[in-house]
């Protein structure tokens, strides 16, 4: 890997991730939704990724390159418009709506929601591709290990979409009003999207990882999942879900928090 290169693509990288973050900004206050921030999340990625490809053409191999773009590119640009359409018709996000609210109305709330969203956010987006910028400045073919974190990815982007799929034919049904999803995938687990999102940065890590300096970022899947499981995903959802939506506990009792397995009696 060049050193020199992959420096001045790590700041590239950096004003690319804050750059879709600040636009997410910008329409998030003339529609008074923050929630635009979270469709801005996927885009960040690929962005990132497209900077990346573009800047590491003649330091690393191209299938390589290639392959880490593409893969970052569909989970993102997928996540986004799927998010997208979720949000269509809806208010605030009721997360941003607590979290703004300790602050007044006016500059000191914009302020807050610069720091506490937007900023973070582009700062996460930066730490967790860091193995998909390493992969592309890499000059060797991909190995072994490279296409085993394909499968993984592809096994994570099922679990992701199929999952979100899922969930959305069933709430559209009103039938299912004050329902828990038990069906599909969250018959196994109750956050297949969640879980698939996990896999998908362990794959984009392995195609860093079958050189030694991939290693270096094995933070970044870290930090992603600990985000998925134990931060701000799996408990702020469960809470809110245990607190408003019969059946819940009987739910979470039989099947698995994360990883899917076979329903407990």
């Amino acid at each position: 890997m060049n050193g020199a290169a992959f420096a001045v693509n790590l700041a590239a990288t950096a004003g690319a991730a804050l750059a879709v973050l600040l636009a997410a900004l910008a329409v998030g206050l003339r529609t008074g939704r923050h929630r635009t921030v979270d469709v801005a999340w996927g885009l960040a990625f690929t962005a990132v990724a497209l900077t990346g490809y573009g800047l590491s053409a003649g330091y690393g191999d191209d299938g390589r390159r290639l392959l880490a773009t593409v893969l970052t590119a569909v989970w993102g640009v997928r996540l986004s418009v799927h998010i997208a359409l979720r949000a269509r018709g809806t208010g605030e996000d009721p997360r941003y709506e607590r979290m703004l609210a300790r602050k007044p109305p006016g500059r000191a709330r914009t302020l807050y929601a610069v720091r506490t969203v937007y900023l973070l956010q582009a700062a996460l987006v930066w730490f967790v591709s860091l193995p998909v910028q390493a992969a592309q400045y890499l000059p060797d073919p991909p190995g072994p290990l490279a296409w085993a974190g394909t499968a993984v990815w592809a096994v994570g982007l099922f679990f992701e979409a199929v999952g979100d799929r899922q969930l959305t034919r069933f709430k559209a049904d009103p039938a299912n009003r004050g329902r828990i999803m038990d069906r599909g995938l969250w018959r196994y687990t109750r956050h297949p999207n969640y879980f698939g999102d996990a896999c998908v940065w362990w794959g984009l890590f392995l195609l860093a990882a079958d050189a030694p300096i991939g290693w270096a970022f094995v933070a970044s899947p870290l930090l992603m999942t600990w985000l998925l499981a134990f931060g701000s995903g799996k408990p702020l959802l469960e809470r809110r879900m245990s607190s408003g939506r019969p059946g819940w506990d009987a739910y979470a009792a039989r099947t698995s928090g994360f990883v899917p397995l076979p329903p407990r009696r």
